[in-house]
């Protein structure tokens, strides 16, 4: 027969491994993120940037994390409905949303009782951004950026620009573009860049902005003339290009960037997880290069550098939406 002694101990020791153990636990659910498949929403349907930069970067995650990243299309409401399912999704990190800067940042300014918010999810990485070009028809007689300013300036109300819809990233940066230099044009909304370039190249409209793949084309068949870009820097597709704010206005920036978000509640450590594979993964040299050839520059920033961008943003669209007094129909 044991003694009570001995058995007390043998208690004792049991109740200290199984504390042990449990603290353990929260070390070893983190580890094993993902444990299964990963859903990526995208609010648009297949084929645009948002859409491109989920699939090339998912790819490279599915392969990373050992465990498949889906990519969910769900267009429509403006970006409502993809946001509507993510942030109502439980906060575990398998159900994720990415999006260019219009759901968070321009939607906010233009639709005042959206049903969803910033603060409904938390901003994972910027994963990426795709400068825009501003092209002119051939029969305008201006080849350059300051020379198409100056045949505005001189010929006020004469000239239209395509966009590809009111509020859309191509309508405000255009209008931020006429206001800060007292420019005097006249605005065509189109249904997408699918009809704004054609029409530019038919010469329904002076001018439009739209990305590098929908343009190049154009260009080298001498359709279109590319003046300039509408990031920051220049545009690695076509370096040779100035940029806005090089030529025209300091600081001028309404390139789109891609990014991915996470249900507000979604554990910090699987935050900072995602945001880190991101990073990585989008520094490899086939995303590079596979990003590069389609006029998209890789990103992968932190939590904080992606939130404190999309607050830039959201106060430049918001100026522009107000000094513009654009409004939805």
């Amino acid at each position: 027969m044991k003694s009570p002694y001995r058995l007390a101990a043998l208690i004792g020791a049991a109740f200290v491994l199984c504390a042990l153990w449990l603290c353990a636990q929260p070390a070893l659910a983190q580890g094993k993120y993902p444990a299964k498949p990963v859903r990526v929403v995208v609010p648009y349907a297949a084929g645009g940037f948002p859409d491109t930069v989920a699939r090339i970067v998912g790819q490279k995650l599915s392969d990373r994390w050992g465990e498949q990243v889906f990519i969910d299309n769900k267009p429509g409401g403006n970006g409502v409905v993809s946001a509507q399912y993510v942030m109502t999704s439980p906060a575990d990190g398998y159900t994720l949303l990415v999006t260019d800067n219009s759901l968070m940042a321009i939607n906010p300014s233009l639709y005042p009782k959206l049903p969803y918010s910033r603060k409904d999810f938390i901003a994972v990485s910027m994963m990426a951004s795709a400068p825009l070009y501003m092209v002119l028809n051939p029969s305008i007689p201006a080849n350059t950026l300051k020379e198409f300013i100056a045949l505005v300036k001189a010929n006020p109300g004469k000239y239209a620009y395509g966009s590809s819809g009111i509020g859309s990233t191509h309508h405000l940066c255009m209008e931020a573009f006429k206001s800060t230099l007292g420019l005097n044009m006249i605005h065509v909304p189109f249904k997408g860049t699918a009809q704004s370039v054609p029409a530019t190249v038919a010469g329904d409209v002076a001018v439009t902005l739209s990305a590098g793949p929908s343009v190049l084309g154009f260009a080298k068949e001498h359709k279109l003339k590319m003046i300039a870009v509408n990031s920051l820097h220049r545009a690695t597709l076509s370096p040779e290009l100035p940029t806005i704010a090089e030529v025209a206005i300091p600081g001028f920036n309404f390139a789109p960037t891609i990014g991915l978000y996470a249900p507000t509640g979604t554990p910090p450590e699987i935050v900072r997880q995602i945001s880190a594979d991101i990073a990585h993964v989008v520094k490899l040299p086939a995303v590079v290069e596979n990003m590069h050839t389609l006029g998209i520059d890789p990103v992968g920033s932190t939590p904080e550098e992606y939130s404190a961008a999309l607050n830039e943003d959201s106060a430049r669209y918001s100026k522009v939406v107000k000094q513009a007094n654009v409004k939805m129909e």
